[in-house]
């Protein structure tokens, strides 16, 4: 199967991931500054597509920093490794900062914020979530699930944090791409859960990775440009694959719909 051609090049006002075929989908590109649910379930290919993404967005000159709230960064920079991308090159260059954090640390942190300000919406983000010696133009958070779950069943506290959060990305004119593990990626933005339904609803985008089983019980990949404001997409599932050289999005073929998404 040949790879897709992508036609990108760096404009300040959108941002191209730089995935073969994926930009396609986009169409115009991601707008700078839009925040971007990148969401799918285990094993679905969402911390390579990040950690890809990262990669070719210090290609093109821009700072990044990927904030891992599971993995150390030892075992990030081996994946990077595996498909033969410099990510030291890029951290000695100072375009890139890959970072393990403390997902009950932010939960603590962002708790004493708030009894500080006697439960005041307005609390600042800045000292809680960012490295200060670093500024990002790319930020990607991997991953929401693991930060959640560190609020201990306290939606509301989680969703006045995503809520500063995103405004924090907004207010910097960061463009920022957040992983979140779903149980059922079909229902996107589909759920009971308070600080879900608000990140779904604060989010620009949301790109959905999926697991493929094909009906003779082969596995697969699949993507689907499910949200992004300000840019006309067209809904629905294409193949991805993985590569030695990283992810390939192949834009004119679909997921045939016999398959089974999970």
């Amino acid at each position: 199967m040949a790879a897709p051609k992508d036609n990108v090049s760096l404009n300040s006002d959108r941002i191209y991931t730089g995935i073969a075929g994926l930009d396609v989908l986009l169409g115009k590109g991601v707008p700078a500054g839009a925040s971007v649910i990148v969401e799918g379930g285990p094993g679905a290919g969402k911390t390579l597509f990040c950690l890809s993404l990262a990669i070719n967005q210090c290609k093109m000159g821009r700072k990044v920093l990927y904030m891992s709230f599971e993995e150390p960064e030892g075992h990030l920079e081996s994946h990077m490794k595996s498909f033969n991308w410099d990510s030291k090159k890029y951290e000695e260059k100072g375009l890139l900062y890959v970072k393990r954090f403390s997902a009950l640390d932010v939960a603590r942190s962002v708790e004493a914020l708030l009894s500080e300000a006697k439960k005041e919406l307005l609390i600042e983000i800045n000292p809680v979530f960012f490295p200060k010696d670093f500024s990002p133009d790319i930020v990607i958070v991997d991953s929401l699930t693991s930060i959640s779950s560190a609020f201990s069943g306290e939606s509301n506290r989680f969703r006045i944090y995503m809520e500063q959060l995103f405004r924090y990305f907004e207010l910097k004119n960061i463009t920022s791409f957040l992983i979140r593990e779903v149980a059922n990626p079909s229902h996107t933005g589909a759920s009971n859960d308070e600080g879900s339904e608000a990140v779904s609803f604060l989010s620009d985008g949301i790109i959905v990775l999926y697991s493929v089983i094909y009906p003779n019980n082969d596995r697969g990949m699949g993507i689907e440009v499910f949200k992004l404001r300000g840019t006309k997409i067209e809904k629905k599932i294409v193949v991805m694959e993985v590569t030695p050289k990283g992810l390939i999005v192949y834009p004119d073929k679909r997921v045939p719909p016999v398959c089974k998404l999970t």
